[in-house]
């Protein structure tokens, strides 16, 4: 009797010992956002590197190229074809808002601002972000979001702040950094409703190549500029494509479909301390200690957006 029951109870102890489907979907979810994570936060070293050589336009176009060819070479092997017509309006308006506009207000941004202080104004975007989410996708706005996101947003008011002293061009590469994370933010929950009726490379795949078609004014630019920059520019621009914008812009979409726009838009606040780090070691540029307090209250607003009440 006593077999009997250690064998019927077995089973049931060795379920109980792996993770629940659940709790898987929402472990790779955060491993995907993981991946986004230190892939943008190396795409605002490589912006400030490339954008040396090339025009913002000219750069947004060679990324989006880039980006989209990489993209296109995967989705035909998986054979996953067009999206449904549902998904289209959400991928037209993501492809023109975070592929288009967002890509080349960042990089004229960057080449007034080190590339630290750009990616802390940037973290403005998921306070917008979270704020459109829960008006537009009826996400909701819990409290600890809501605290979570104004700390940071007071974070970013200190960024600026710290930069007014740095001269008028500083002060524009700001206000630019701020339209981006603007564009970045509506690009988001645009994408969100997408995600529901195609899978994410589809909706990462379209919308980079809407980003393309949107910036094809600056082909002869980028043709041209292309025909003398240095071999190190180049590829700085087409690792902005593949790694950055292919493989991170779709990570983010597959975690973006299996949790809400507001938390994923608080995982980007650990760009800005990889991209410091990243900048410091790469480019020898680091922000003034002000602007780095301000980034330090924005990561701080992580913590409070991410914390749960305790039961």
């Amino acid at each position: 009797m006593s077999d009997t029951k250690h064998t019927a109870s077995s089973p049931r102890t060795a379920h109980t010992s792996r993770p629940s489907p659940d709790r898987r979907a929402e472990l790779l979810a955060w491993g995907a956002a993981g991946v986004t994570v230190v892939l943008w936060a190396s795409a605002f070293v490589a912006i400030r590197s490339a954008g040396a050589v090339y025009s913002p336009g000219a750069l947004a176009l060679g990324r989006l190229l880039a980006g989209a060819l990489a993209l296109g070479c995967v989705l035909l092997l998986r054979r996953e074809g067009l999206p449904p017509r549902a998904a289209w309006p959400g991928i037209a308006v993501s492809g023109l808002l975070w592929f288009g506009v967002y890509m080349v207000v960042l990089n004229w941004g960057e080449q007034k601002v080190d590339a630290g202080t750009a990616a802390l104004v940037v973290n403005i975007g998921p306070l917008v972000m979270a704020l459109l989410a829960g008006w537009l996708l009826k996400e909701g706005l819990p409290p600890r979001l809501l605290a979570g996101m104004a700390v940071s947003f007071a974070g970013a008011a200190v960024v600026g702040l710290s930069m007014s002293g740095e001269g008028d061009a500083s002060v524009v590469g700001v206000l630019l950094c701020l339209l981006a994370a603007v564009s970045y933010a509506g690009g988001v929950v645009a994408q969100k409703p997408a995600l529901r009726h195609a899978s994410p490379l589809q909706v990462t795949m379209f919308g980079c190549l809407i980003g393309a078609v949107a910036c094809l004014p600056f082909a002869g630019v980028l043709v041209t500029e292309a025909a003398s920059a240095p071999l190190s520019a180049t590829l700085n621009m087409l690792y902005l494509g593949v790694f950055p914008t292919a493989l991170a812009f779709t990570t983010w979409a597959y975690a973006l479909a299996r949790t809400t726009a507001g938390r994923m838009g608080a995982t980007t606040y650990a760009v800005p301390a990889l991209v410091v780090l990243m900048s410091w070691l790469a480019l020898g540029e680091v922000p003034g200690w002000l602007t780095l307090g301000g980034g330090a209250i924005c990561l701080a607003g992580v913590a409070v957006s991410r914390s749960r009440r305790r039961g």
